[in-house]
Formats: C-alpha cells, sequence, structure tokens
C-alpha cells in the first residue's frame, strides 16, 4: 500500500587502492570508491517532511570518497606495537558490535572509521591488547571532502568512542576475549541540510558497554563462538517534530548475546550444519529506564539483507534491536566453483515495538504480540576465476503476529551480484 514498497535498482561499484610504502616500518594507505546506481523503483519521496533525496530520475551519478586514507606504523618505540592513524577498517570477532562505521551508505563502504588504533602484540603471554580512538562524524566531508559531495550523513549522529580489547590464545584452540567500548553520541549539527537521515534519530547518549567471548573447536568437527555485553551510561530523548530538541535523561541498562555452534562434516562437499542465538533487549515503556541494547558500531546486515530496512521505522536502518533470533542453517560446497548456504531464522521481539512512523509508509506493530515472523534466505556463491567472483541470493519474511495491517504482508529480497578484482 506504500508508494514505495517496491524497490527495483542496479549498483555499480568501483574502488581503487593504492599502498605506499615510507620505510620498513610505514606505510600510507588509500582506498577511493565510487558507487552509483539506476533506479526502476521507486520514483517517489521515501519519507516526506524529512528531507529525503527524492528518487525521480533513473540515473543517481552519486559522490565518490575515501574510505581508507590511514598511515600504518609499525614497530612504534623498537616494542611489537602497531598503530593505525586515519580513515580505516575496524572488526572484532563477527563484527558483532564493531564493523561498521557508516551504516548510512549501505555497503559502498564498510568500516571507514576515523579513528587511532594501536595494537600490542605480545607474544610471550599469548595476549593481544587493542587500544583504539574513533572519532566518526556524521556529515561526510567532516575531514575528507567528497568529490562531487551529495551532502550525506554517514551515521545517525556524531559519534566519539574509546575500544579496549583483549584476546588471549594462551588456551589454544580456545581464543577468550574482554572488551570495553565507550561511545558519545551527538545530534548533528545541521541535520535539516543532509539528504538522507530523519533529524530526530540522533541524539545525545554516552554508551558503556562491558563485554567477553568465548570461541574455538572442539575436537575435528566442532566449532564455536559465544559472546555477551551489558550496557549502562544515559540517554536522552529527542523530539520528533521541529526543532527535534534534546529531552528528558533516562539511564540505560541493556543485554546482548550472540551464540553458534557448527558441526564440520569434513566430507568431500565439506558441509557444515550451525545452530545460533541472538538476544538483543528491547525498551520497557513502562519504566524510566531505556533497556534497548545498542548494536553500536554493529549495524550492518548480519544475517539479513531484507530486514535492515524493516527496522528503518522501528528504530534506524540495520539496527536489529529488541530482538530474538533462533537461527538453523546448512553449507554445502556443490563443486569447486560453488558454495551453497541457506539458513532459516525464527524471530520475536523482547519488548512492544515502538515505531516512530506508522501508517501506510511506516510499520504498524501489535503491542500484545511478539512473533515478527519467520525468515528464509540462501546464497549461491560461484568462482569464475581467481579475479572473477559472482553470487545470487535470496530472501522471503513471512510476518508474524507482531506486524498489523498494513505491515503484515509477505516481503522478499533478490541480487544478483558481481565482482572483478584486478
Amino acid at each position: 500500500s506504500s508508494v514505495t514498497d517496491d524497490w527495483w535498482y542496479e549498483r555499480y561499484r568501483m574502488r581503487w587502492w593504492t599502498k605506499t610504502v615510507l620505510s620498513d616500518d610505514i606505510s600510507f594507505n588509500t582506498r577511493l570508491v565510487w558507487e552509483f546506481r539506476t533506479y526502476d523503483e521507486p520514483h517517489a519521496q521515501p519519507i516526506a517532511g524529512f528531507g529525503f533525496e527524492k528518487y525521480d530520475r533513473n540515473m543517481v551519478w552519486d559522490e565518490a570518497l575515501f574510505d581508507w586514507f590511514n598511515f600504518n606504523v609499525r614497530n612504534i618505540g623498537g616494542l611489537p606495537l602497531t598503530g593505525v592513524f586515519g580513515r580505516q577498517d575496524i572488526m572484532f570477532g563477527v563484527g558483532w558490535l564493531v564493523l561498521e562505521g557508516t551504516p548510512l551508505d549501505g555497503s559502498r563502504t564498510v568500516g571507514a572509521f576515523d579513528a587511532a588504533r594501536f595494537t600490542y602484540d605480545w607474544t610471550d603471554t599469548n595476549n593481544k591488547i587493542d587500544l583504539i580512538y574513533v572519532n566518526r562524524m556524521a556529515e561526510s566531508d567532516k575531514f575528507l571532502e567528497p568529490i562531487c559531495d551529495k551532502d550525506r550523513a554517514l551515521t545517525e549522529q556524531d559519534e566519539n568512542g574509546a575500544i579496549l580489547y583483549l584476546t588471549n590464545t594462551s588456551f589454544k584452540p580456545t581464543q577468550l576475549e574482554a572488551f570495553f567500548i565507550y561511545r558519545n553520541d551527538n545530534p548533528i549539527d545541521r541535520p535539516l541540510t543532509l539528504s538522507n537521515v530523519p533529524p530526530f534519530w540522533g541524539t545525545d547518549k554516552d554508551t558503556y558497554t562491558f563485554g567477553a567471548a568465548v570461541s574455538g573447536t572442539s575436537g575435528d568437527h566442532w566449532k564455536y563462538r559465544a559472546e555477551g555485553a551489558f550496557q549502562t551510561g544515559r540517554t536522552h530523548d529527542r523530539g520528533m517534530t521541529p526543532p527535534f530538541a534534546v529531552g528528558e535523561k533516562h539511564d540505560i541498562e541493556a543485554f546482548g548475546v550472540l551464540t553458534n555452534l557448527e558441526y564440520l562434516f569434513k566430507d568431500a562437499h565439506q558441509n557444515a550444519t550451525h545452530v545460533g542465538y541472538e538476544y538483543a533487549s528491547g525498551d520497557d515503556p513502562s519504566s524510566d529506564d531505556n533497556e534497548q541494547f545498542d548494536l553500536l558500531w554493529g549495524e550492518w546486515p548480519r544475517w539479513s539483507e531484507l530486514l535492515i530496512y524493516t527496522y528503518t521505522f522501528e528504530t534506524e536502518v540495520s539496527n536489529n534491536t529488541n530482538l530474538h533470533r533462533a537461527n538453523i542453517g546448512h553449507k554445502i560446497n556443490l563443486s569447486k566453483e560453488w558454495t551453497l548456504t541457506v539458513d532459516y531464522h525464527a524471530l520475536w521481539s523482547d519488548r512492544e515495538g515502538q515505531p516512530w512512523r506508522t501508517g501506510a509508509n511506516g510499520i504498524n506493530v501489535d503491542g500484545s504480540s511478539e512473533f515478527r515472523g519467520s525468515l528464509v534466505t540462501a546464497w549461491a556463491r560461484y568462482k569464475f576465476s581467481d579475479q572473477l567472483f559472482g553470487h545470487v541470493m535470496g530472501e522471503y519474511f513471512t510476518p508474524g503476529d507482531y506486524y498489523i495491517d498494513p505491515s503484515g504482508d509477505d516481503a522478499y529480497f533478490v541480487r544478483f551480484n558481481l565482482e572483478y578484482v584486478f
């Protein structure tokens, strides 16, 4: 029933990267990315009244920007210490809480953290220590102005933070991890000039995340990973109408868990079956605290390309929280070239949903129902050569009673992808 319920477009992404060796221990790294699109659908304005760009033309040439622009310095002070300074990719574990610094531009850029990272490889004790400072501003032109700048936001708010991550491999094949993440969020100074973000998404917030993870193998066939985190801090309400004022303060008390267990058959086709469970607490509207788990820099399509969009009107794009997710899947190498992965996800909400936009162009939920629905995903990957890769992927979502009309329709997502590296 929405004017934007169908999307059909083609993406063309080009990346050019360079590495300049300045000395035995210092290198300078850049990567320039340009993605343009051709749109068949929609030819409408997705969020009328909030300054979103109109897709009223077939060709969108867009802008080009650097997602790498950093110096890498090794053996600092004669120690096993490495520093990376500038725009860079950062990932820990499977990217649950740290991977995506620019969620609002999709996979055009992945990472693109403006950060200073120090890594101390304490080999004698089987420990590795990472200490990182992040300064990720929402506006893409804050440090390096894009070519043909389109005044887009890369994040929902200005984000500053620090990450302390400890990795221990003393108990092989088990790996232990512990981490602390602090993030300070601040509203964008001039939100109405940006074309792709509602002004009320970002707010004034301080989040302190304490977590740990364990991963490894057991015997010849089992592989596992489990991680959990607790969040505290404070956040503020945000007005949804001009002047979008920062409102009442709330304490944060949130939890999250991510687990996966995989059985490796180790046969001729490398069959593997996995089961998993994910929990991200939702906010209890009857309490004064805010219990909604924040995925921090983990807002990316980790398990679904489709449902990141349904969350847009409930939280923000890719902010898949207020969630219980049970998963079972299987992977098989059909041949040397073909790999097939199929997954089923059963989804529930943790608390009553609180969409910020309802009606035909929003999300409508039943406060008394928790079952979000069933999602089936399939990836078929093909390797043509060492330089040419491709995949076909599809997803089908059957909504549960959590969604009500006009938001109760089935949904599907299909993508064909080719990638050439030279």
